[in-house]
């Protein structure tokens, strides 16, 4: 990498010293970091404040996934947020040390592969609401969301690992490693496009149907619950039993009604998939100038298009949680987040 593409003024570094790859000894008091891979020493505050935000989400998901059984939601949830406390961790390696190949792939497979979760959590999830809430309105089956995107999903997944696999065991040289994690983003791109024209299609359908505007008309006021139970109308027969039971009435808390939840359950995890989206985008316009581009050297555009583009997303998930509404149902409900018996049931 010494070789090529100095920035102006940059002086080479010195004979002998290897500035990319698994032998790189390259340090910051013998070579400027504008030759390092990135041209900079990521932020480490930036770095912190990302780790320090996926933590706290890490929290969250893990209390909303275990008080409300979502527990393949959570899971995968999980797992992506822990992939970027990883991939950020390497950020700060290297900040101190810009030329550490280890912390260079550490930060580059596990940032990238990160949302590849997420979006595995969106297509389960919408899966079970559909057949939750109004099957008849999709146009397929809503067991093909499991044969058809999770299997994408873990195809791009694979693409995306190889190429950093590939990219590590040829000090970074290799195109074809490169080639590999492009298709695998190029791949990711395109299953999300596809998801988000069967997702809009369903939700115009859906909030056109009587069945919507039946629920919208009966929940426009907040229902009532009380800790005891979570849900006053588990049978949704308008029955509300905190009506007929004075014990229940004095620990009674108002909550959004279903309508409500509804609209904030679709709203925001369609807004998670647009930000997942318009990341991948952004990845994969980098990707494709290789790791010599223009692109991997502007941090303040990572930060804005990675960092918080994914963040917020993993936030819009909490907001937009699936025991938001999941709940209306017995049994139904409460294990359509992902567990055992929700698989179980939608996909045979």
């Amino acid at each position: 990498m010494s070789s090529l593409n100095l920035p102006p003024g940059v002086m080479p570094p010195p004979p002998n010293v290897v500035v990319f790859g698994p032998n790189a000894n390259c340090t910051l008091d013998i070579c400027p970091v504008e030759i390092s891979v990135y041209g900079y020493r990521p932020s480490l505050a930036a770095s912190i404040t990302f780790i320090a935000l996926y933590a706290i989400a890490i929290v969250i998901h893990a209390y909303l996934g275990i008080r409300w059984k979502q527990w393949w939601f959570m899971s995968c949830m999980l797992v992506g947020a822990v992939n970027a406390i990883i991939g950020y961790a390497g950020r700060i390696m290297m900040y101190y040390n810009p030329f550490s190949f280890a912390a260079f792939m550490i930060q580059i497979i596990c940032v990238t592969t990160g949302p590849v979760y997420y979006c595995a959590a969106i297509y389960i999830t919408l899966a079970l609401a559909i057949n939750h809430f109004s099957p008849a309105l999709s146009r397929f089956q809503p067991k093909l969301f499991y044969y058809i995107f999770i299997p994408c999903d873990l195809f791009s997944l694979v693409l995306q690992a190889a190429g950093g696999a590939l990219s590590t065991s040829s000090a970074g040289s290799s195109q074809v490693g490169v080639n590999l994690a492009l298709a695998g983003l190029a791949f990711q791109v395109f299953t999300i496009v596809l998801f988000c024209a069967f997702f809009a299609d369903y939700l115009i359908r859906y909030f056109r149907s009587s069945a919507w505007q039946r629920l919208n008309n009966k929940n426009n006021h907040s229902d009532t619950y009380t800790s005891a139970d979570p849900d006053p109308d588990p049978t949704g027969t308008g029955n509300n039993m905190n009506d007929t039971d004075p014990a229940m009435r004095l620990t009674t808390t108002t909550r959004p009604s279903k309508a409500t939840r509804l609209k904030l359950f679709f709203g925001f995890m369609a807004l998670a998939i647009l930000l997942t989206l318009a990341r991948c985008a952004y990845r994969l316009a980098e990707l494709h100038e290789g790791y010599t581009g223009e692109l991997i050297r502007d941090e303040p555009l990572f930060i804005g298009l990675e960092g918080v583009m994914v963040l917020a997303a993993v936030y819009c998930l909490m907001i937009g949680h699936p025991g938001l509404v999941f709940k209306d149902s017995p049994g139904k409900g409460r294990a359509s987040g992902g567990s055992q018996i929700g698989l179980q049931e939608y996909t045979k």
